[in-house]
C-alpha cells in the first residue's frame, strides 16, 4: 500500500512539473518573461515550485483534518507575502517620447505583471491543495480499509477458535464452584480470568469503551500475571485519569502491556516493569518500561510486529494526533504512546 501511494505521489508531482507548469507559463504572459526578464522568470518559477513542494511535503491536508488552523494560516501567509514581494520587482520603464505616456504605460504593464503573478500563484496553490487533500483522503481510506480487513481476519480467527460463550461461562461457573473454599488466591484468580474473557467477548463488536473499563482490564491482566511471577519481577502500575468516561478503542493498550510482560519478566533474575496511564485535559499518555530479559536478537525480531499493528490501528482512529515511539537503551525497552485531543465518536 505504501509503495502504491508513493508511486501515485510521484506521478502527480510529474504532472505538475511536466504538464501543469508548462501550460501555466505558455498559455499566459509568463513565456514573454523568459526573454525580457529571465531572472524574474526564474525567481517566479522557483517560488511557485517551492510553494507546491512545501504544501505537498508539509501535509497541509493532514493539518486541516487535525484542526491545526494557526499553522496553516502562518504557512499560507508566508507564501502570500513572498509572492507579494515579487510584485515589486523593478522592471525597466517603457520608453515613450511623451513622459506622461511612459509613466502610464509602465504602470499598466506593472499592474498586468502583478495580476499575472497572483493568478499563477493562486492556480498553483489551488492545484497543490487539491492534490494534497485528494491524496490524504485516499490514504485515509486505504488505511481504514486495511484496518477493517485486519479486524475481519481477527474476528474470523476468533469465531473459528472460540467456544460458545454460554457454554464457556457455564463451564467456568461450574469450575468456580469446585474451586470455592480450596484457596482464596485461586478464587480471586478465577474471577479475574473470567472477567478478562467476558471483557474480550463483550468488546469484540464495539468501536469504543470507557477508559475506566480499559483500566480495569489492565489491572486484571496484571494481577493474573503477578500470580505466576515471584519476587524477582517488580510490577509498578499506576494511572491518573481526570475523565474515566472518556472513549477509547477497546484493548488498544493490550499489545503494549503484553509485550512488557512477555519480554520483561523473569523468575530467576531481578527485573522491573513500569506501566503508566495518564489522562489530563484530553491529552492521553500511556507508557511502559521493561527490562529486556529475552535474547536481544529474538526480541528485536518479534516486538515490532505487534507495535506496527497497533500503530496502524491508531493511525485510522486518530490520524496524526498520536505518536507511538519505541527505543532501547541500556537493556531497557521504552514505549511511549501519546494521543492529543482524545476524541472518538461512539
Amino acid at each position: 500500500m505504501k509503495t502504491f501511494l508513493t508511486k501515485s505521489s510521484h506521478y502527480l508531482d510529474l504532472i505538475f512539473y511536466l504538464v501543469f507548469m508548462p501550460l501555466l507559463v505558455f498559455l499566459g504572459p509568463a513565456h514573454h518573461w523568459i526573454i525580457e526578464w529571465p531572472l524574474f522568470f526564474v525567481l517566479d518559477c522557483v517560488l511557485l515550485c517551492g510553494c507546491y513542494i512545501y504544501i505537498r511535503r508539509a501535509g497541509l491536508a493532514t493539518m486541516f483534518i487535525s484542526r491545526r488552523y494557526a499553522r496553516i494560516a502562518l504557512i499560507l501567509f508566508t507564501m502570500t507575502v513572498c509572492n507579494y514581494a515579487l510584485t515589486f520587482w523593478p522592471h525597466p520603464s517603457i520608453d515613450f517620447v511623451i513622459p506622461s505616456m511612459t509613466e502610464y504605460q509602465t504602470s499598466v504593464r506593472n499592474y498586468s505583471v502583478a495580476l499575472s503573478l497572483w493568478l499563477m500563484f493562486f492556480a498553483v496553490l489551488c492545484y497543490a491543495l487539491t492534490i494534497s487533500f485528494i491524496t490524504e483522503l485516499y490514504n485515509q481510506q486505504l488505511l481504514r480499509k486495511d484496518i477493517e480487513i485486519q479486524r475481519d481476519k481477527a474476528e474470523l480467527a476468533t469465531f473459528k477458535a472460540q467456544i460458545s460463550p454460554h457454554f464457556l461461562f457455564n463451564t467456568l461457573n461450574s469450575l468456580y464452584s469446585l474451586v470455592i473454599g480450596t484457596s482464596q488466591q485461586a478464587e480471586d484468580a478465577f474471577i479475574k480470568f473470567t472477567e478478562l474473557l467476558k471483557y474480550t467477548y463483550v468488546t469484540t463488536g464495539k468501536e469504543t469503551v470507557p477508559l475506566s473499563d480499559e483500566i480495569a482490564y489492565i489491572q486484571n491482566y496484571i494481577d493474573l500475571q503477578a500470580i505466576r511471577l515471584n519476587r524477582h519481577t517488580v510490577i509498578d502500575w499506576a494511572h491518573t485519569v481526570d475523565r474515566p468516561d472518556a472513549n477509547v478503542p477497546p484493548m488498544i493498550f493490550l499489545t503494549l502491556v503484553e509485550n512488557a510482560f512477555k519480554y520483561g519478566t523473569s523468575t530467576s533474575r531481578d527485573c522491573r516493569i513500569i506501566i503508566r496511564l495518564e489522562l489530563k485535559h484530553n491529552e492521553l499518555h500511556f507508557y511502559t518500561r521493561n527490562s529486556i530479559m529475552k535474547h536481544p536478537d529474538e526480541f528485536r525480531t518479534e516486538v515490532p510486529v505487534g507495535i506496527s499493528n497497533t500503530r496502524a490501528r491508531l493511525a485510522v482512529l486518530f490520524g496524526n494526533r498520536f505518536t507511538l515511539s519505541t527505543h532501547e537503551k541500556e537493556g531497557i525497552y521504552y514505549v511511549d504512546l501519546k494521543i492529543n485531543n482524545l476524541n472518538i465518536e461512539k
